[in-house]
């Protein structure tokens, strides 16, 4: 070697030392952020805070209104609830009478309890507060069922007797999303109980009044669905023959699991899904990008939660494999008639997979365009559409299950 050339290797390796440090210190960094990102996704954050303004009320009007600072959320019309002191006040609101750059005035419907005044207070997507007795005038119990980690607090509301699917021995079980609580299935309630049917709302793992998963971690459907095939079972031992799955967000993925490796499947007639995740890479993609995630730091964090070791970084019990959870893809394998209910509009879950899914299987799946509506909120910008669409779909399958019984 010559001289000229051993000066030159020797000087590459500092450079090339530096090179090789530079790309260990980005891996460890994209695997932090990867784990970070991802343990977001799976951790339950009960912690509300106020997010909206109120400015001024005026319960002496005709209508009588509140002026709130305007957001995303107060300028969209239809029917919201609004909680203020915590949770020691609420009212629900109407139609937008008034909106600009700055303020909105929208009706006040009712104030249930407490005074409604300017000040700080939070959004209420499911318009009802508290138990069906209180929020619907509907009468319930409140029962537990047994699941593996213990007693699942839920809401059992009877069927009303007059209801023309009363003698058909269905049952509604509904399911509520990723941080809420059974208060968002309320809305559905008044339709499935005029039809006849009785309602089971049953809790799961991780919510606030249920037992904790041994981690504390979500599992995005693929093991909270253990806990609605303990709903389901609760109802089959009160006589349910036929059941009808309601899920809302990720309590979409969380029924679409039930339904096909539930024991009790065979009871499932039909799902109902409003704003579903049917592909949880989708969903994760799209908040990669609002929070400014590179992609392939999101997707690493796919391949950590299903990998033995790496689903501990991000604090899972159990690996989590994605695939399973992703309905476009395994759109052959549905078996059931499936109504799904999801919004253009909707900004925290896409509606394309939802969209692909109904192109895949138009023979089982029916979508209705839904124009207006954040996320779960298309019953609040159209209750009578959603309740007549859900209410016909539902009559629809348990008459056609009927109908195949007969002649079995």
């Amino acid at each position: 070697m010559s001289a000229v050339a051993a000066r030159a290797l020797r000087a590459s390796r500092p450079a090339a030392g530096v090179a090789g440090a530079a790309v260990a210190v980005g891996a460890v960094l994209a695997t932090a952020v990867a784990a970070y990102f991802t343990r977001r996704v799976v951790t339950p954050d009960h912690v509300k805070p106020d997010d909206v303004q109120v400015l001024d009320v005026d319960l002496a009007a005709t209508p009588p209104t509140v002026t709130l600072v305007r957001t995303d959320d107060t300028v969209v019309d239809g029917r919201y609830g609004l909680w203020w002191g915590g949770r020691e006040g609420h009212a629900r609101l109407g139609r937008v009478v008034f909106a600009d750059d700055d303020v909105v005035v929208r009706e006040v419907l009712a104030v249930e309890h407490g005074e409604l005044r300017a000040g700080p207070a939070r959004w209420n997507q499911y318009f009802y507060s508290g138990a069906p007795s209180e929020s619907l005038g509907l009468a319930h119990e409140d029962v537990e069922v047994a699941s593996e980690l213990g007693a699942m607090p839920a809401w059992h509301v009877p069927a009303d007797d007059a209801g023309e699917l009363a003698e058909s021995g269905t049952w509604a079980v509904l399911v509520h999303g990723r941080g809420a609580t059974r208060e968002e299935c309320l809305r559905a309630v008044p339709p499935l109980h005029r039809l006849g049917l009785p309602v089971l709302v049953p809790s799961y793992r991780n919510d606030l009044d249920a037992p904790r998963d041994p981690a504390g971690r979500y599992h995005l459907g693929d093991r909270e669905w253990l806990d609605v095939e303990a709903g389901l079972e609760w109802a089959v031992a009160r006589g349910a023959r036929r059941v009808v799955l309601v899920g809302w967000s990720m309590g979409g993925a969380i029924v679409l699991q039930a339904a096909t490796r539930s024991s009790a499947a065979d009871r499932v007639v039909a799902v109902v899904l409003d704003a579903p995740v049917v592909d949880w890479h989708d969903v994760l993609a799209h908040h990669s990008r609002v929070n400014h995630v590179p992609g392939p730091v999101a997707r690493l964090g796919h391949a950590m939660m299903r990998h033995p070791l790496g689903r501990r970084v991000v604090g899972l019990e159990q690996p989590l494999d994605l695939r399973r959870l992703n309905w476009v893809a395994r759109a052959s394998e549905l078996r059931l008639p499936v109504l799904l209910v999801h919004s253009d509009a909707d900004e925290f879950v896409p509606n394309g997979p939802s969209k692909a899914l109904a192109a895949a299987r138009p023979d089982l799946v029916t979508l209705v365009p839904w124009r207006h509506g954040r996320h779960t909120k298309e019953w609040n910008t159209d209750p009578d559409r959603w309740d007549e669409v859900v209410t016909a779909f539902v009559r629809e399958q348990v008459r056609d299950d009927l109908r195949r019984a007969s002649t079995a």
